[in-house]
């Protein structure tokens, strides 16, 4: 590019290291030179849409690869743009330093060329819903196609499909509505600033499908670990996209494992088996389906103890994953999060979050199979709505899934620590104090 480079070129690259530089600007001679096509398109030094459709195809559907020549194509390099029907190096450049590193202000505007077209100036929410199931579906290609599962089986799972729509409509519910009936540039600024996993997909997309490899930065984990599943004997009620919203609302994200400990397809239909197969096993999330097809469930902060109290903390939560996708926080108007019982003659016998006794948000009798989920207008302790169909639900299926490390792995790793890393505070006093730390020079060696 040499001294031709615009002022916007130049400021844009600064947000990379040096060792990524020559990488970010090496895409578009990779890509001109794949380009087949001869004559005016070569001569014009643009890369034209069959190229990112030739380059981008096995990650991305033609309908986000479009999308994404529609960003590329409207921005002003702050340079005369050769003559064509493509995409210039400046353009390029920029576009990969606004989607990698940029603003939501920078952002925003890509997303309306993304959404609507190069020229628009807003966008309705039927265009930005068609625009994120694209999206979306582009990130599962991709997860797919690179082997980043993490131990999932869609063809195990429920339809992704539905799955898309409505993620892309949970994603789109976060804008705020505007005065008008069209959202425009600083809607979807403000939305961007506060919706982080339309960057986060968004960076996975051109990274991966354009294979910008940065030194600095690692392919994103977007699911967590599955572990010890008998994919063979079940049909999971989650698809992937689901995972991808359920997740990040967990305290430990996307890096507590998960792991299968009740199924209604695996274990039967009894109450005393979910108890013994849950009880003390760490935090949990609850998928229950009922008879009328709504998913829905809660996560558990703390290991599920019988007993005629309340347990778990603020951390808890509860969730419909369908016909929407919604997530339901504490409101703080009580403690009532989790509750579990079995055997009383004066207490309520079953397993419930929020509300009280009698009206839980979230209920599931001992006698295995029915339920209720009463919010008259909403649940006091998570502000959720009715999450069933019907206020007393009847249960088809239901699945309670570990998601963290099993109590004795979190043990077996807190004993593992010096009291010296336990409280650094203990080791800067002794330090201060003249005490010597013998301990430090008898460890073992760690492990690279």
């Amino acid at each position: 590019m040499g001294n031709t480079e615009s002022v916007v070129v130049q400021k844009r690259l600064t947000r990379f290291r040096p060792d990524e530089r020559p990488v970010v600007e090496g895409v578009f001679d990779r890509l001109y030179s794949a380009n087949p096509v001869s004559g005016s398109n070569k001569a014009a030094k643009c890369i034209p849409l069959d190229t990112l459709k030739m380059t981008m195809g096995n990650l991305a559907p033609d309908s986000m690869i479009l999308r994404v020549f529609e960003g590329m194509q409207s921005i002003d390099p702050g340079v005369p743009l050769p003559q064509g029907s493509g995409v210039s190096r400046e353009q390029l450049v920029i576009f990969l330093a606004d989607v990698l590193r940029g603003t939501a202000e920078e952002r925003a505007p890509l997303v309306l060329a993304m959404t609507q077209g190069s020229k628009a100036t807003s966008a309705t929410i039927d265009n930005i819903r068609q625009f994120l199931e694209d999206l979306v579906s582009a990130v599962l290609q991709i997860l797919t196609h690179r082997g980043r599962l993490c131990g999932w089986r869609p063809d195990r799972m429920g339809d992704s499909q539905q799955g898309v729509k409505l993620l892309a409509e949970q994603l789109s519910s976060e804008l705020k509505p505007p005065d008008q009936q069209a959202y425009d540039v600083s809607c979807l600024e403000d939305w961007l600033f506060r919706t982080s996993a339309v960057a986060l997909f968004m960076e996975l997309l051109i990274a991966e499908a354009l294979e910008v490899g940065l030194p600095s930065r690692l392919p994103p984990s977007l699911l967590p670990q599955c572990r010890e599943t008998a994919w063979s004997e079940l049909r999971c009620l989650l698809d992937v996209p689901s995972l991808l919203f359920l997740t990040p609302h967990l305290p430990e994200g996307r890096s507590a494992p998960w792991r299968l400990l009740f199924s209604t397809q695996l274990h039967g239909e009894s109450f005393t088996r979910l108890v013994g197969n849950c009880k003390g096993r760490g935090p949990t999330v609850l998928l229950l389906r009922d008879t009328r097809g709504h998913v829905f469930g809660g996560f558990a902060s703390h290991s599920w103890e019988i007993k005629p109290q309340f347990q778990g903390d603020s951390r808890c939560f509860l969730f419909s994953v369908s016909p929407s996708m919604r997530v339901f926080t504490c409101t703080g108007y009580n403690q009532h999060y989790m509750y579990l019982n079995q055997g009383q003659q004066t207490m309520p016998n079953g397993l419930g979050m929020g509300g009280q006794h009698g009206y839980f948000g979230l209920w599931l009798d001992n006698d295995f199979g029915r339920g209720h989920s009463r919010a008259r207008p909403r649940c006091t302790t998570y502000g959720s709505p009715q999450l069933s169909a019907d206020e007393d639900f009847t249960l088809d299926r239901l699945e309670v899934w570990g998601v963290g490390k099993p109590p004795e792995e979190q043990e077996q790793d807190e004993n593992k620590k010096s009291i010296l890393d336990a409280d650094p505070e203990v080791q800067a006093m002794m330090e201060m104090t003249g005490k010597t730390l013998h301990s430090q020079g008898l460890r073992e060696p760690e492990e690279d």
